[in-house]
């Protein structure tokens, strides 16, 4: 049996966060919750490991750059990837692109 999977999404937009969320949790040992903020993300990320941040959309650039900082720092065995749409072959896509190369 494989490991789960778990995710960290990120993004501004609750409409599409949710739907994210979804696609992401129907997928065999994918745990995905989301977050719409900077500090929300800082609280999950203190009590669990997550294997994935996914950013998605309609953060700021400051946002985005302190999202990605965190991760770097706090965070080394975490995969960060972007995501601003494109449908749902391109979000399993890239989550399976970045688990193959971390």
């Amino acid at each position: 049996m494989e490991k789960e999977i778990s995710i960290l999404v990120i993004g501004a937009h609750e409409e599409i966060l949710t739907v994210i969320l979804r696609l992401l949790n129907k997928m065999d040992n994918w745990n995905a919750i989301g977050v719409n903020s900077c500090e929300e993300l800082i609280k999950q990320c203190s009590g669990k490991n997550f294997r994935v941040v996914l950013l998605g959309g309609g953060l700021s650039a400051e946002q985005e750059q302190a999202v990605k900082q965190y991760v770097i720092e706090k965070c080394p065995d975490t995969t960060l990837v972007p995501h601003y749409g494109g449908g749902s072959g391109l979000l399993y896509a890239e989550i399976y692109s970045a688990l193959k190369t971390a």
